[in-house]
């Protein structure tokens, strides 16, 4: 039996130079020079405006004996309070269906006087529907208007409101601004106590965003019949944190 044996052509050679090459300039080197110290910092900073946009839920539960009865109730109920939104000036794009579930009711477990379960299977006594909306509203000197208007259309569940900014580009490039000369300014400070001096920035990184205040919560059907609904939008604080790596030098 004759045995094979293979040679690299000069051309199948030449193919192969690049790679290896390519294998070299692959390997990592040292982000700063070998005498020099890397200073990893991390900093926040923070911004502050009035928000403009205070964004809830809104919606109706309804109770049937039937599927098809408490999903009929609920439905004009939940009509009346879409056409209560539109009226107050709330735009269509700013209503959006956030929530619709239909789930069944059951009857409760009766014990007897020996402590046994009478009634061990489960029986359906009715359904039960929840529709909500998510609503933005734009005008927030109305906010508490629109809530003793939603209430008298028949909402009985309003959560929220969460207050934002409808554009947080300007607060949030602030916010980045502080951020990066508070690490800056601890870079200074860490390599005077070190005898250093910063060379340069090696990296930079970033996360943030709002810090909005805690929201109301409103569930309470007998608001129509109080005083209109005080509510205090605040500030909305947005905030940067930047992670930044320095080389310290002499």
């Amino acid at each position: 039996m004759k045995s094979l044996r293979f040679a690299l052509t000069p051309l199948a050679l030449a193919l192969a130079l690049p790679a290896a090459a390519q294998a070299q300039v692959a390997t990592p080197v040292s982000a700063i020079a070998p005498a020099s110290t890397l200073l990893s910092i991390n900093a926040e900073g923070r911004s502050f405006r009035k928000p403009d946009l205070a964004v809830f839920s809104a919606g109706v539960t309804s109770q049937g004996k039937t599927a098809s009865a408490a999903l009929s109730a609920n439905s004009a109920d939940m009509n009346r309070v879409i056409a209560a939104l539109k009226a107050a000036g709330i735009a269509d794009r700013d209503i959006q269906t956030s929530n619709l579930s239909l789930n069944p009711l059951y009857a409760p477990q009766v014990v007897g006087p020996d402590g046994r379960v009478q009634n061990p299977e489960p029986r359906i006594i009715g359904y039960q529907v929840n529709n909500q909306v998510t609503v933005r509203q734009r005008k927030l000197a109305e906010f508490g208007r629109v809530l003793d208007t939603l209430v008298s259309a028949g909402a009985n569940q309003i959560n929220g409101p969460s207050f934002e900014l409808d554009d947080s580009d300007a607060a949030l490039d602030e916010a980045r601004t502080a951020a990066m000369a508070k690490a800056r300014q601890r870079a200074e400070l860490y390599a005077k106590a070190a005898g250093l001096k910063v060379k340069r920035i090696v990296s930079i990184s970033e996360s943030g965003g709002y810090s909005p205040p805690m929201p109301v919560m409103y569930a309470k059907a007998a608001m129509a019949d109080s005083m209109p609904v005080p509510v205090a939008a605040g500030e909305v604080g947005l905030t940067a944190n930047v992670a930044v790596q320095f080389e310290l030098a002499q």
